[in-house]
């Protein structure tokens, strides 16, 4: 890291979104991220997720935009295990679990406001994706 700047290990990723309730609920019981705070008078809310150091948040909108942008990406132990886990919760996969061998495993869904999300299992080194 670049000297003199302090950072901290932190980093939020901003979404905006739809419908706070719904959102909220989604990450809390489909992914079991856990609510770190919510301020609707300045319609703001951010959730933890099991990531250390990462949170997401989210703000209101009057129409989402998903368009390009950086796409989260968590690691698992086991990605197919994760995808069976979260298809029995309701989410759907954009196809199927994409393998390069010795490297890494991906595979694609989407919240419900349409914001992509990924999962990766690393298969060698030091567990980067």
């Amino acid at each position: 890291m670049a000297d003199g700047l302090g950072f901290n290990g932190g980093i939020t990723a901003a979404y905006g979104i739809g419908d706070m309730d719904r959102t909220l609920k989604w990450y809390q019981e489909v992914l079991g991220f856990e609510l770190a705070f919510r301020e609707d008078s300045v319609g703001w809310a951010e959730v933890t997720s099991p990531a250390q150091g990462v949170t997401i948040g989210f703000s209101p909108v009057e129409k989402v935009e998903v368009k390009g942008g950086p796409t989260l990406t968590f690691g698992v132990e086991d990605i197919e295990a994760t995808r069976s886990t979260l298809e029995s919760r309701g989410v759907e996969f954009d196809g199927d679990i994409v393998e390069y061998p010795g490297m890494v495993k991906l595979t694609t869904f989407y919240d419900p406001d349409g914001h992509k999300l990924m999962l990766f299992q690393a298969l060698a080194g030091d567990g980067c994706g």
